[in-house]
């Protein structure tokens, strides 16, 4: 079991291990959509692919449950699949768009180009 962990699993709160035990059990349904997807789109046997895309199809949903697991427990995971599922706008603007026209954390560009800031705001 410790060889799962980064950190000593006895210094591990609760609430770290079940985090830990979704992230792997989403991993997992996620390496076995791809599995049974390849499987499908490969086989010739039509009753057989029918049954592999079932499986994949499956595995989907148990991903899911356990996305839906983390938002519920985590807020930023709450916060960040709100932000980015079921939306229309390309992916990679989405962030720009919530943010007012920067990232995260970020600032706007300053006009003139010349802030040697790294976008770092004053800490006073």
């Amino acid at each position: 079991m410790a060889g799962e962990y980064h950190e000593p699993y006895e210094l591990l709160p609760d609430e770290a291990i079940e985090f830990h035990r979704m992230i792997k059990s989403v991993i997992e349904e996620l390496e076995a959509v791809d599995w049974y997807n390849q499987r499908a789109a490969v086989t010739k046997d039509p009753a057989l692919k029918a049954i592999v895309e079932h499986n994949r199809d499956e595995e989907i949903e148990h991903a899911c449950m356990g996305l839906e697991w983390l938002r519920r427990n985590f807020a930023n995971w709450d916060e960040n699949l709100r932000t980015y599922l079921f939306t229309e706008a390309p992916i990679t603007e989405i962030e720009e768009a919530e943010t007012g026209g920067a990232a995260a954390g970020e600032g706007a560009e300053p006009e003139s180009g010349t802030d040697s800031s790294l976008g770092i705001k004053s800490l006073k």
